[in-house]
């Protein structure tokens, strides 16, 4: 009875490891293609199919944790999406796209630090995890490490070089920006507090130049 069971397990994992490894094949083979689309439209679709492999990469119990996750985070409700990644976690500590999320849910309730630590550690699970290269780049900025920056910007357009405004939003060791006009976003939110009143409307005939 007991080899019988074991049989069974091994069996189990056998069939679970196979679209494992179709989907590893599957998300290898668009991140090479990401990183040689000829356009940003291309370049978006691409994008968009993997950050759905990336949700669905853990078993269906993680990835209904996920889907819920998701969902929190959307509404707003950080600190619940923030357990159910954790839970999610738990579950498959090397689900890169738990990570990211749970890093992106922290790092919009100001938790800059807990959310660094689960940015490095998707990155740690998938090296060309380019939303969590971007993610390292907003955290930079909210901490105004300039080099950070620059470095994380680096390696986003290595992996994806279509990136919408990458080149410009470069910097370089020094804080010195590649595009003229290039502001931190922290700046500019709160140099609009500071001279506006709520309401009131925003012109900005420049943006996206």
């Amino acid at each position: 009875m007991r080899r019988l069971s074991l049989a069974i397990c091994l069996v189990s994992v056998s069939a679970y490891a196979q679209p494992v490894a179709e989907k590893r094949a599957a998300l290898d083979k668009l991140l090479d293609a990401l990183h040689t689309a000829p356009s940003e439209h291309i370049a978006a679709g691409l994008e968009e199919k993997i950050r759905e492999l990336w949700v669905r990469a853990g078993t269906p119990s993680v990835t209904l944790l996920m889907s819920r996750g998701l969902r929190e985070l959307s509404a707003g409700t950080l600190d619940e999406a923030e357990a159910v990644f954790d839970d999610a976690l738990t579950l498959d500590p090397t689900l890169a796209e738990a990570w990211h999320q749970r890093g992106i849910a922290r790092f919009r309730a100001g938790n800059l630090a807990g959310a660094l630590r689960d940015i490095q550690e998707t990155i740690k699970q998938e090296p060309r995890h380019f939303g969590a290269w971007l993610t390292l780049v907003r955290i930079a900025e909210a901490r105004e490490d300039w080099k950070a920056a620059h470095d994380a910007w680096r390696h986003l357009l290595d992996i994806d070089p279509r990136t919408p405004k990458g080149e410009e939003r470069l910097k370089d060791a020094a804080g010195v920006k590649a595009h003229p006009t290039q502001k931190p976003e922290a700046l500019l939110h709160r140099l609009i507090l500071a001279s506006t009143r709520p309401g009131d409307i925003i012109l900005d005939p420049f943006f996206g130049t």
